[in-house]
């Protein structure tokens, strides 16, 4: 089976175990994707299946890209990641993938965007801690010593204020806790990065089942 799945994030809500437990989940439309393209070792070197998710006017396609779903046979999609797999012959281009390529109990890793919050001091960004702000003191909230007086530089990495999120964040071991194929929903446990209706990248955890 495939790898993985592309899917939109719609939201957060809770459900209740057969015990009465509350578990916080977050609902992803995965699928369905279709796979526009099979790469094989003998012409791309490596075995992959790229798949395509979500709808966008064809007019807002560039021409090679146009060119690349009409070799397929198929309409422009929104999306279009490649997903690595051991045996690229179990596809065929325009086979569709759905969310019932998990199970409930399994463990998926999720990628996604997440939240932009725009420029950011250090106390925000990078957790500094802050100066006195009594007793005369002029020095509360900045960066300090930036420890380059000689090299006459900022060195590589210092932690500096700037754009925080917006960044591709992934998040792992999650629980699927429950599929629902006919709608194409999965419900993860816990929270996933992005904002409502952002991209996620979802697949099959490799730590978690080698702890196993």
């Amino acid at each position: 089976m495939a790898s993985g799945i592309l899917g939109k994030k719609i939201g957060m809500t809770q459900i209740f175990s057969p015990e009465g437990r509350a578990i916080p989940v977050t609902v992803v439309e995965a699928g369905p994707c279709t796979v526009v393209q099979v790469k094989t070792p003998e012409v791309d070197g490596y075995e992959a299946i790229q798949l395509g998710f979500g709808e966008k006017r064809e007019r807002l396609f560039n021409k090679p890209l146009k060119g690349h779903f009409a070799k397929a046979g198929l309409k422009p999609m929104k999306y279009l990641q490649e997903f690595p797999v051991e045996a690229g012959e179990q596809y065929e281009v325009g086979q569709v993938l759905k969310a019932d390529i998990f199970k409930e109990g399994e463990y998926v890793d999720v990628v996604g965007t997440s939240k932009g919050k725009g420029f950011a001091g250090v106390i925000k960004r990078h957790n500094f801690n802050r100066a006195a702000m009594t007793h005369g003191s002029m020095y509360h909230r900045r960066t300090g010593s930036l420890n380059a007086t000689d090299p006459a530089r900022v060195f590589k990495g210092r932690r500096l204020p700037g754009r925080m999120g917006n960044e591709r964040v992934t998040v792992q071991g999650l629980e699927v806790i429950k599929v629902d194929p006919e709608r194409n929903v999965l419900l993860i446990k816990g929270s996933i990065p992005g904002n409502r209706g952002g991209l996620v990248r979802i697949t099959k955890t490799v730590k978690r089942a080698k702890q196993k």
